[in-house]
């Protein structure tokens, strides 16, 4: 698939951790949206980082305007080193505004700890929050995602009527930065390529797992993934 974007901050970061973040004026993230989707179109839309009450406002604004009907809720609240890119006071907005929009939403276990009000310790834990995200919360389907919990990594999908989970061994690696943005957004890939939504995660969990299985080291931090192993000779 071929991706557009619109840009709602600016960030100064690397593996060690976020230093500086300048959000941009919502009249331009509105501005950038209607340009893309008024000549190009979209298929499939995956949200990242909405800092702000004002710009979640914004963006849930313009998917409605635009009819956006297949919407990837990535919740991102903070990254990977620890810093927080989402306001506390937008966290209402979030889960009141944007994620009853979702085709499907993908917290990690902190984030949807935070969307529910509860504690995820382990699957089962996930289990209860995938059904409130969905059953309460408003979600179409929410996936739950394990890789804060311990032992294999096991995300679980709830569709509104049964649960599926998707299991991958746990490596020992630090190149899990963008992990959750890289997954998010190979969901939408699939839903753009009119995939079922459990094979559209099925597909994103293999992804992600192999970008980090063969990532390099980079940095004193937490490095990316690579993208393009599939692409790279041996």
């Amino acid at each position: 698939v071929y991706g557009t974007s619109a840009i709602t901050a600016i960030t100064a970061q690397n593996t060690l951790g976020v230093t500086d973040v300048l959000e941009l004026p919502t009249s331009l993230i509105e501005s950038q949206i209607d340009a893309i989707v008024s000549d190009i179109g979209s298929d499939s839309v995956k949200t990242g980082m909405l800092s702000s009450s004002e710009i979640i406002q914004t963006v849930a604004d313009r998917i409605s305007y635009h009819g956006l009907n297949t919407l990837v809720v990535d919740p991102v609240m903070v990254a990977k080193g620890g810093d927080r890119l989402l306001h506390e006071q937008a966290v209402g907005a979030l889960r009141d505004i944007l994620v009853p929009l979702a085709t499907v939403v993908t917290p990690n276990a902190p984030e949807a700890e935070i969307l529910t009000g509860m504690t995820i310790t382990n699957v089962e834990d996930a289990r209860i929050a995938a059904r409130i995200l969905v059953d309460e919360i408003g979600a179409a389907c929410a996936v739950v995602k394990g890789g804060h919990l311990e032992g294999d990594a096991v995300d679980v999908l709830y569709d509104g009527r049964e649960l599926r989970e998707f299991t991958a061994a746990r490596l020992d690696t630090t190149s899990t930065h963008g992990t959750g943005c890289t997954f998010a957004s190979a969901i939408a890939a699939g839903l753009a390529q009119g995939m079922a939504l459990e094979y559209a995660v099925g597909g994103a969990k293999d992804y992600v797992t192999e970008a980090i299985r063969n990532a390099f080291p980079m940095g004193g931090g937490h490095g990316p993934l690579n993208h393009f192993y599939s692409t790279m000779g041996s």
